[in-house]
């Protein structure tokens, strides 16, 4: 069954940390780009992060630069997204999706991915 879960999600305080993980069955992700997107109440959803299939090409949207890192562990099949120094535009559901290319695209853009997973829900709240 191919799929992608999202999971790390929670609530947190305004400077704090989260790691998310995108566990992939199914799919090789020596194989594939992964992206990250988010989706604030009431807005659109955007590309934050992605990361190539060997895990050397990353890129990121300017507002989560220098605080969220991307990695990948292709032996446990999974992505990570390390959240820090969050704030509360940070709030949304976090959503993992799989490109069938090697590179990310200069842009992160959903019409750039194929399968999602369902997200997990992140809150920056004091």
């Amino acid at each position: 069954q191919l799929q992608l879960v999202e999971s790390g999600g929670g609530l947190v305080q305004p400077g704090g940390s989260l790691r998310l993980s995108c566990a992939a069955s199914g799919y090789n992700l020596d194989y594939y780009s992964i992206g990250w997107f988010r989706q604030a109440p009431g807005k659109e959803r955007e590309g934050v992060s992605c990361i190539s299939s060997s895990g050397r090409g990353t890129n990121y949207v300017d507002s989560v630069k220098g605080r969220f890192t991307i990695s990948k562990d292709n032996a446990k099949n999974t992505v990570y997204l390390q959240l820090n120094s969050l704030n509360v535009e940070d709030t949304g559901v976090y959503y993992c999706a799989i490109r069938g290319f090697d590179a990310c695209p200069s842009t992160i853009r959903e019409s750039y991915f194929g399968s999602w997973g369902r997200g997990t829900q992140v809150t920056v709240s004091s």
